[in-house]
């Protein structure tokens, strides 16, 4: 047998190619872990940038809404007002006429709508809230049977909800 066919000489060299292969497998580790933080973190990221938009976005839609809400009021005394004034002189009625018309258009404008439920419709507890409940012959249960202020709505966010009242259980 010759010496190089013994098997101490084949060790030295597959103990140097193990110790390679370990720290070449170890260093596709390191860089696997890495690649996996990289890609968590610019998922993160755009997560973040997502929901920072999304916050944006409802800001806009949302921004008038105290202001909306303060003038809820004002929309409720001008219509008591031109409903009290039948007997005013006719200037009177035309300029609260006008007044609610550019109230109702700017109201329009921001996307600020009425809740004026109609007799019959059905009670709706988003939409609406029940001051009392009266018997009301020939209406349904659970229906409205007047309103006693209209309720408004900001895009899909209620800011008042109809005051009604509603036909009580049989």
């Amino acid at each position: 047998m010759s010496e190089n066919t013994t098997p101490e000489h084949d060790t030295p060299a597959s103990a140097e190619e193990k110790t390679l292969d370990k720290l070449l497998a170890e260093a596709q580790a390191r860089i696997d872990e890495q690649k996996d933080a990289w890609l968590r973190a610019m998922a993160d990221a755009e997560n973040a940038r997502k929901r920072a938009q999304a916050d944006v976005q409802a800001a806009h839609k949302f921004a008038v809404e105290r202001m909306a809400e303060s003038l809820l009021p004002v929309m409720d005394s001008l219509e008591a007002a031109l409903t009290a004034a039948a007997d005013a002189p006719q200037a009177l009625r035309d300029g609260l006429e006008l007044t609610l018309k550019q109230l109702q258009a700017a109201y329009q404008k921001a996307n600020l709508a009425e809740i004026a439920p109609t007799a019959g419709e059905k009670f709706d507890p988003h939409k609406h809230q029940a001051m009392a409940a009266v018997e009301a012959p020939g209406a349904e249960p659970n229906t409205v049977v007047a309103v006693m202020l209209k309720g408004y709505r900001l895009h899909d966010r209620i800011l008042r909800p109809a005051l009604v009242t509603v036909a009580a259980p049989k």
